[in-house]
């Protein structure tokens, strides 16, 4: 076993299935060729720096109360929950785009496991990841993340049922592209995010689970923005299921009105967008060879993505599905 050590995790965009995964529902995402390495060496404490962001993180060492440093005390601290981390002298080099919807801290959270020594199984690391996330941000986030880049197949979506951990790969046809357009940064603490949360919670609390409500259900929220927040998470998922579908037969053109609809669903019913977001999207939706646009990664702000017929010449990072890290 040498000393020296390299680590790199994807990040991953999410084609349509937002704001479903904390209540056990479903999405389509897929692992991105953009990555977080770690590279250095073996020590008896951990030290490391970023090449994007200032800061040193260092433990045994001072807590931080906010930054990318976060990450690395709340990984350290969870692993030696589980055991003990490995030490190591090391710098942390992304091109995932920070803020932008792509999961550059969950791909972080996953390589900080990886790296300081983590073992386990595919599913004990991300729940791992995902309480990294949950002790470094305060951000209630559901597993969709960290499922898409564990899970990540080369030229394949992950189709993803939270509640039963199932995962389905589904191939995406050479003569589709898909792009993504960063519109403006972002971060979910302090967004609305956890608010969505909490109303969705409040909905699962009055009429039962989301992930096996109907439309139907609706009448017994007895009210207006409870409605409209299981609207869109309940008719969410019957997109994804059908978005599946449709790619798994290389049905472009319903898989991009499935992604369209998403997107309205998301700034009408899930308030979630913003008017730069919206502009955006109807730009990209107007340009040839595009056949469905929305946001993605959550909202309030970040980027859009695009299915695209692959000959289109669309302006963006024309991103490709990926392994993941395991």
């Amino acid at each position: 076993m040498t000393d020296r050590l390299e680590v790199r995790v994807p990040g991953r965009v999410n084609l349509i299935g937002d704001h479903t995964d904390y209540t056990g529902g479903r999405a389509l995402p897929m692992a991105i060729d953009r990555w977080t390495t770690i590279t250095g060496q073996r020590s008896t404490q951990i030290e490391m720096h970023s090449s994007s962001e200032p800061g040193t993180a260092r433990v045994p060492g001072d807590r931080p109360s906010s930054g990318w440093t976060r990450h690395v005390h709340a990984c350290a601290d969870l692993l030696a929950v589980e055991g003990a981390w490995s030490g190591l002298t090391g710098q942390i080099n992304t091109d995932i785009p920070i803020g932008a919807g792509l999961s550059s801290s969950a791909a972080l959270d996953i390589a900080l496991a990886l790296a300081l020594g983590f073992s386990g199984s595919a599913e004990e690391l991300i729940v791992l990841a995902s309480a990294v996330e949950h002790r470094a941000t305060g951000v209630p986030t559901g597993l969709l993340d960290q499922m898409a880049i564990v899970h990540g197949r080369q030229g394949h979506a992950v189709s993803i049922d939270v509640s039963s951990s199932a995962v389905e790969h589904v191939a995406i046809p050479d003569d589709l592209a898909i792009v993504v357009r960063h519109v403006l940064p972002r971060a979910l603490a302090g967004s609305g995010y956890a608010e969505r949360v909490a109303e969705c919670a409040e909905v699962e609390r009055r009429i039962g689970p989301l992930r096996l409500a109907t439309l139907d259900s609706l009448v017994d929220l007895d009210s207006t923005v409870l409605e409209r927040r299981a609207r869109h998470v309940i008719s969410e998922n019957q997109r994804v299921e059908a978005a599946v579908a449709a790619l798994s037969s290389g049905d472009g053109i319903a898989f991009g009105k499935l992604m369209d609809e998403s997107h309205r669903s998301l700034r009408d019913d899930y308030d979630c967008s913003l008017p730069v977001v919206d502009a955006a999207v109807d730009a990209l939706r107007s340009e040839p060879g595009v056949l469905g646009v929305r946001m993605t990664g959550g909202g309030f702000g970040g980027c859009i993505v695009a299915l695209c017929d692959g000959a289109a010449k669309v302006e963006g990072w024309r991103v490709r599905p990926v392994d993941g890290p395991l």
